[in-house]
């Protein structure tokens, strides 16, 4: 009897009773039953919540929503990738700086992808024990700083994007027109080193990564308590103040341009490539909004109201989040496609009731959205100088 008690102080297991068995419910016993392995006082930090392996069911969705969602992520990384090399050839030096932070925004998303979808994917063909893999919690560490480094990437990105675009259109002359590519290839670097010291703030104490349900993957604890109260506040004002800065500078950056196009000055309404990169940008901040805002809001009143955090809901906002990287390469695919140019161009631009010829410029220009927003700003250009000298204005071919 004695030696069955010290065998129970050593493992730090107590098993209840059957009558206190009877009287627990099924949500209960499955929580008590969710790991094999006991907790001790010897259990690494990232398995002292949620300890592998769990006791569930997968379904065969989980397995191929994970492997059709990375390989569709990466197949449209590359060929964003693709498209942002090849305009970035033939672009002039005013537009190169743009289309540097958009490469930078490809990598991180096809990255991001590769690591966190091959882990999962790992997970859902094998069914590894996390705990026999990576008994001292670096895997798991690992997995957790890139669930948080290329989170954070694009929100950040597309801050500094905002700001670029902002100084370029708003304050021209304070940009420096000897050194762009340097200095844009210096802020996606800046950008990259913000959110790896973010990343490594669990590993300095400053939080903690975690095991999270249902064993596929880790991120940080989501708590109101200690350091992982501090680092979620941080994880979630972060993304946030991004989405914020990024809706307030464009905004600024859209009325300006609204102002030179409907100015009186018509020199000043050929501005097609800072139309074109605003519209770009302002898919980027609609999209990371909608994926994003959920997750991050869910954290905030999460830890402001200390309210149980839920495992689905968690991941349902996680889910919401990867698709962002996913919908962000389709917007510089998109705007690429010559079609979308001539569509607008026939809705948009009228027609000669003497004759074929359509009132707008620029219709032998390279293709993609800046050719098709060059006719469509030209349509207003071709109302008012249709009355006045028809032959001056260089009438573009009918399409």
């Amino acid at each position: 009897m004695v030696e069955e008690r010290n065998e129970i102080l050593q493992t730090g297991i107590v098993f209840p009773s059957l009558s206190h068995l009877k009287s627990m419910t099924p949500h209960q016993l499955n929580t008590m039953n969710a790991s094999v392995l006991p907790f001790t006082n010897n259990t690494p930090i990232c398995y002292s919540i949620n300890s592998p392996p769990f006791k569930y069911h997968p379904t065969i969705a989980s397995a191929y929503y994970s492997s059709i969602f990375t390989t569709l992520g990466i197949i449209s990384n590359l060929i964003a990738f693709v498209v942002l090399l090849k305009s970035f050839r033939r672009t002039h030096n005013r537009s190169r700086s743009f289309l540097i932070f958009l490469g930078g925004l490809v990598i991180t998303d096809s990255m991001g992808l590769l690591i966190t979808g091959s882990i999962v994917i790992s997970f859902h063909v094998t069914y590894f024990n996390w705990r026999q893999l990576d008994p001292n919690c670096h895997f798991c560490n690992f997995m957790g700083m890139s669930m948080v480094f290329y989170g954070l990437c694009p929100l950040l990105l597309g801050a500094a994007m905002a700001m670029e675009r902002y100084i370029g259109i708003n304050r021209p002359f304070a940009r420096s027109a000897s050194m762009p590519k340097r200095r844009t290839i210096s802020m996606v670097l800046m950008v990259w080193l913000i959110a790896g010291c973010i990343a490594l703030l669990p590993l300095t104490g400053v939080g903690s990564y975690h095991m999270q349900m249902p064993g596929s993957w880790c991120f940080f604890n989501i708590s109101s308590e200690g350091s992982n109260l501090a680092f979620s506040l941080l994880f979630s004002l972060v993304g946030l103040m991004c989405i914020a800065v990024s809706f307030l500078l464009n905004t600024v950056s859209v009325v300006t341009l609204i102002k030179v196009c409907c100015g009186q000055d018509r020199n000043q309404r050929r501005r097609d490539h800072e139309v074109e990169m605003m519209v770009q940008l302002i898919l980027i901040m609609v999209i990371a909004s909608i994926c994003w805002c959920p997750l991050l809001i869910y954290i905030l009143m999460s830890v402001g109201t200390a309210d149980p955090v839920r495992d689905a809901i968690v991941l349902f906002y996680i889910r919401m989040a990867s698709c962002n990287q996913i919908f962000d390469p389709w917007i510089y695919i998109m705007c690429q496609v010559s079609r979308l140019r001539s569509l607008l161009h026939k809705l948009c631009c009228p027609v000669d009731p003497l004759g074929s010829n359509t009132y707008c410029y620029g219709y032998d220009s390279p293709p993609g959205i800046r050719s098709w927003i060059r006719g469509f700003t030209s349509c207003f250009e071709g109302q008012y100088s249709r009355e006045s000298t028809p032959a001056s204005t260089g009438l573009a071919a009918p399409l």
